[in-house]
């Protein structure tokens, strides 16, 4: 259906169609062949005419302008104090709406507004169907994140402990808490209807910034092939149990990658159930050069590999770090530097984070604002979109083109670690069937799986106690559909392994010397890869072999969540072998939400323990809202994470350092 803005537009339109397009003095769209509907292929091949229509919209449209969007835009501000449907800060300094509008699962905990704290299940399902139901009205496009609680231990997103994605995947003891979860989203994205009876597309995006460690979902709190399959399992009960089907699917791991796409990549759940790709990138550098030029290197690889698959790239998150008056253009050179390069002003749209005004954070300004005046030249630029510059979203004829068939391992996960003598194995297959689908471990004889109530071809595989000793043997599942045989694997390791001693991050002994293990251990931001050392080593079996590559970015780091107290130790201990390059490491802990950090060299190539007291450590530079505050007994109460950095030091951009035993003391 056509989608009208409240206002009249402010300056030419974006819209669907040949003769729309003339007059808006933009590039004519393709019309589809001899007026048949043009394909689309995506996630659900049963999505509505309209979902369809947009999907095929944010493609058709790329490189004509960037959409504008923002979190929470008609439920928090700081010009306003109720939801009315209407009132926007965003519209407040420009007279227009944000052509993206951003919503949050919170609202179904009651947690964030419209939902109501305490109020019922259906209550806050109707807030959220009401919530994507008003952003349509003005005229906007709906995306829904996903910041869910610990479905595991009770606490908020930021509680990483408890394992909680292995916990709620199929057999997992919270599976049916995910679920019921689950339910509730799907009941509110189909009770935002329209009033013709139309559903409200919505693009949804769960488990958002996963290749960082601080959400339950993130890196180094679960694996690789684990969070694949909770993306494919969220996807496919939404899809195929609850039958939704107002639903896009969009992926957005957070920065950054250096251009890169191999850890991109790494948690992709595949083309089968993803429609736009997206990158989370915050600025906490008062808009430096460095983070302008990393951002459009990532967001223009983004756009490539979303070009490759028939994809939509977006900026999925973005803003500034919020002390008023650091940059008063930040907006403006942010839009620039996304128009000059050819690759990167090709996403489809960019939202920044909710004002929420109890917390003196905007990430939209507000009328007096310092950064108001470059906000308003951002809106007035041509190639910024707010709502009132969309037109046609929803007019496209389409046809979906038909799933294929697809078959996946479900349980158990690639380098999942088993210790009891009995597991359940689990196969999923959609777009198809087949008479027999089978298991086979370490290539012995296939065994056959029975379709369950689940919808799972699953069966129980009897391990040998003799095999729980670290081994790592490989599971095998295949199946024939109309002639083609389909299949996957798994890597499983097998036996319990002996917990660390209290204070350390890692000894390296614990992943059965096999470097995916390794790497899954760990968060990566930018160039480098982990493996082990059998031969540069502190003791043991293994050391970390860590080499890094700045040709992309000057820094580079890999991360590991803590969730400990180090108040009885009083120092940083690790052993490290330089490579006699000019670069440099640092040593970060984070603690109770501060960042501190100790720096050494790499030139020395002896082999040797490094110490570095508590006492020398200090809050990263861009930290600066804990700038005063020190590693004391307080902050080690609460260790989080920990993170281990290499930086450029101008002359090697490549090399390998070796490091053992990394821990408190």
């Amino acid at each position: 259906m056509p989608h009208s803005s409240p206002r009249a537009p402010r300056r030419a339109v974006i819209a669907m169609g040949a003769a729309a397009a003339a007059v808006a003095g933009l590039p004519a769209l393709p019309a589809s062949a001899a007026g048949r509907p043009a394909p689309v292929d995506l996630v659900d091949d049963k999505a509505t005419r309209e979902t369809r229509a947009l999907f095929h919209y944010l493609r058709e449209t790329q490189g004509q302008g960037i959409m504008f969007g923002h979190e929470h835009s008609l439920s928090d501000g700081f010009t306003f104090t109720q939801m009315d449907g209407h009132a926007s800060d965003v519209e407040a300094v420009t007279g227009d709406y944000p052509a993206v509008f951003g919503w949050d699962t919170l609202i179904l905990n009651g947690f964030q507004k419209p939902g109501v704290y305490g109020g019922t299940v259906e209550e806050n399902v109707a807030a959220l169907s009401y919530a994507l139901k008003e952003s349509d009205a003005r005229g906007g496009i709906n995306i829904l994140s996903a910041h869910m609680y610990n479905f595991v231990t009770g606490g908020d997103f930021w509680d990483t402990t408890g394992r909680v994605v292995s916990q709620i995947l199929p057999g997992g003891a919270k599976h049916a808490d995910f679920n019921e979860f689950l339910d509730r989203i799907a009941a509110g994205v189909k009770g935002a209807k329209r009033a013709d009876g139309t559903l409200v597309p919505v693009i949804f995006r769960p488990f958002h910034e996963n290749t960082g460690g601080w959400f339950w979902w993130g890196a180094g709190h679960t694996t690789t092939a684990e969070f694949i399959e909770i993306f494919r399992y969220t996807v496919e009960y939404l899809r195929d149990t609850r039958r939704v089907r107002n639903l896009l699917y969009s992926y957005s791991p957070n920065s950054a990658f250096g251009g890169d796409p191999t850890n991109y990549m790494k948690t992709y759940p595949g083309d089968e159930f993803v429609d736009m790709l997206g990158y989370d990138a915050y600025d906490n550098s008062a808009g430096s050069a460095e983070w302008l030029a990393a951002t459009v290197t990532d967001l223009a690889m983004v756009v490539g590999l979303a070009e490759e698959r028939g994809k939509i790239p977006a900026f999925t998150e973005f803003g500034e770090s919020g002390e008023e008056g650091r940059d008063l253009t930040w907006f403006t050179d942010l839009l620039a530097a996304l128009k000059a390069d050819p690759a990167a002003s090709r996403v489809s749209h960019m939202l920044t984070w909710a004002n929420f005004g109890g917390t003196n954070r905007a990430y939209v300004p507000f009328p007096g604002h310092a950064m108001e005046p470059d906000f308003v030249a951002y809106h007035e630029d041509p190639y910024s979109l707010f709502a009132s510059d969309l037109d046609g979203v929803y007019d496209a004829r389409t046809a979906a083109v038909p799933n294929a068939p697809f078959l996946h391992l479900a349980t158990p996960t690639d380098r999942q670690r088993i210790n009891a003598a009995q597991t359940t194995v689990r196969v999923r297959l959609t777009g198809g069937t087949s008479r027999k689908v089978t298991y086979s471990i370490a290539g012995g004889a296939p065994v056959t799986l029975r379709l369950d109530a689940a919808g799972y071809h699953s069966g129980t595989w009897t391990i040998d106690p003799s095999w729980l000793d670290n081994r790592k043997v490989t599971v095998t599942v295949s199946a024939k559909v109309d002639g083609r045989t389909h299949t996957d694997t798994a890597d499983v390791l097998l036996g319990e392994v002996v917990p660390l001693p209290a204070g350390w991050v890692d000894d390296f002994e614990s992943y059965a010397g096999d470097d995916p293990s390794l790497s899954e251990a760990y968060s990566h931001i930018n160039g480098n890869t982990t493996a082990h050392s059998a031969d540069r080593k502190r003791g043991g079996n293994y050391g970390l072999a860590y080499s890094y590559d700045f040709t992309s970015a000057g820094y580079t780091g890999i991360g590991k969540s803590v969730g400990a107290d180090w108040t009885a130790f009083s120092a940083f201990k690790t052993w490290m072998q330089g490579d006699g390059s000019t670069n440099g490491a640092t040593f970060q802990i984070v603690a109770k939400g501060a960042y501190f950090e100790y720096n050494v060299g790499l030139g020395d190539t002896a082999a040797k323990d490094v110490t570095a007291p508590f006492a020398d450590f200090r809050p990263a530079p861009w930290d600066t809202g804990h700038a005063d505050e020190l590693l004391d007994a307080e902050h080690l109460a609460e260790v989080s994470a920990f993170y281990l950095y290499l930086g450029y030091g101008g002359a090697q951009a490549t090399g390998t350092v070796y490091f053992d035993d990394i821990r408190a003391e």
